[in-house]
């Protein structure tokens, strides 16, 4: 009986991937994306004062979404330190930033690549701040290539800034904390694809991988010093330094946003909102966690059946009789 459930099954699924397929072909109309509803919210989400003497630690805070997570950081009354390679742009953001908020933030040159470096910038921010409170591992490095043109200096020009500067940042930071007895919430920026593997991104998935593997395994063994490990995994946000190596001719946006639920891309101050709330007082009991934040797109990518979404009323009805008429268990 089970066989024939089964052999009933795959010729329903036939049915429906016929008659679903010759409708596409043809080119029918399919019921639009609405990202109307779905408008972000971008005003900062906590209360003024969340991060009143706290310190932030951002890595690759001079851009992109590490510049949108400082500055809602900045707002909610923390004062930060923002690290990267480029000290004339870290300068200018801290600047900028600093003049919008009120609050101090600070810029200190730092190559994540190497761990004395690291070592190094973190001496500077503790005579500026102390150690810090809040540690968001968000410094990257991506371009898109297959995988058989892959070079070993090319492997190693992602590996190196995003596992292996994530883990010498991180392990650098817990040791003094653990010294200094002072607890800490650490956050790392991964990808969803993190979880599922990519092709044409190898080296940045499997350093993905690496990290969400590292502050896992830190949420269960440092807890009992006070540290929380968490993770969000961010689908596709417009930001200028990823998208110019991930989509330079701009020929995916629109089979991007078509395969996400929501229908748009997500915005910096959203993911600023969400990174101010896991490394918040108000998660404090939440650690090991990885969110996804994509607006659907993992799931709309991952289920076998989804692309029935474009099936119009009309054609559903041609597909119930189809099926109706389907001899067999």
């Amino acid at each position: 009986m089970a066989a024939l459930r089964r052999f009933g099954a795959v010729k329903l699924v036939g049915v429906v991937r016929s008659a679903t397929n010759r409708s596409w072909i043809h080119g029918s109309a399919v019921r639009a994306q609405r990202p109307d509803l779905f408008p972000p919210a971008e005003d900062a989400m906590l209360p003024a004062g969340s991060f009143g003497s706290k310190v932030a630690f951002i890595t690759g805070g001079g851009t992109g979404l590490g510049r949108a997570m400082t500055t809602t950081l900045s707002q909610l009354g923390a004062q930060c330190v923002i690290a990267s390679r480029k000290l004339d742009v870290l300068q200018k953001t801290a600047e900028e930033i600093s003049s919008q908020t009120g609050n101090k933030v600070h810029a200190v040159q730092c190559d994540v690549r190497d761990p004395q470096a690291v070592s190094q910038c973190i001496d500077s921010m503790e005579s500026l701040t102390g150690l810090p409170d809040v540690i968001i591992n968000n410094a990257a490095g991506n371009f898109v290539c297959p995988s058989e043109r892959l070079s070993a200096n090319a492997w190693r020009s992602v590996t190196d800034i995003v596992l292996n500067g994530t883990a010498f940042v991180t392990l650098e930071l817990g040791k003094r904390l653990i010294a200094s007895q002072k607890a800490a919430s650490f956050l790392a920026i991964t990808t969803i694809y993190a979880e599922s593997g990519s092709g044409f991104v190898t080296p940045s998935a499997s350093a993905k991988a690496g990290v969400e593997a590292l502050y896992k395994s830190l949420a269960a063994e440092w807890g009992r010093y006070g540290h929380r490990f968490n993770i969000i995994q961010p689908g596709p946000i417009r930001t200028k330094g990823a998208f110019s190596r991930l989509d330079p001719t701009g020929a995916f946006e629109k089979a991007m946003i078509g395969r996400i639920p929501t229908g748009r891309l997500g915005t910096p101050a959203e993911i600023a909102n969400l990174a101010a709330y896991v490394s918040s007082g108000y998660a404090s009991w939440m650690s090991g966690a990885v969110i996804r934040f994509d607006g659907g797109e993992y799931v709309s990518m991952a289920g076998e059946f989804n692309e029935l979404r474009r099936v119009t009323p009309e054609q559903w009805k041609a597909m119930e009789a189809m099926i109706r008429n389907t001899k067999g268990s």
